[in-house]
């Protein structure tokens, strides 16, 4: 048997390595906990609204 392509290879997510702070990462790990879904899904969904809602952080720099 000949293996076919996968027809959904560009919608599968691609692994990556960040540097997170620990107080982040723990507030996504409780607010998963409450909503009973895994943390790091949690935070493709925020980063998925900001991109798909082409969102920009609103941040001022002190000078």
């Amino acid at each position: 048997m000949k293996g076919r392509k996968n027809p959904y290879v560009k919608h599968l997510k691609q692994p990556v390595t960040m540097r997170i702070d620990r107080d982040t990462v723990n507030y996504f790990k409780s607010m998963a906990t409450e909503m009973g879904i895994p943390y790091q899904s949690l935070i493709n969904l925020y980063l998925r609204d900001f991109a798909v809602n082409n969102r920009k952080l609103k941040m001022k720099w002190a000078s």
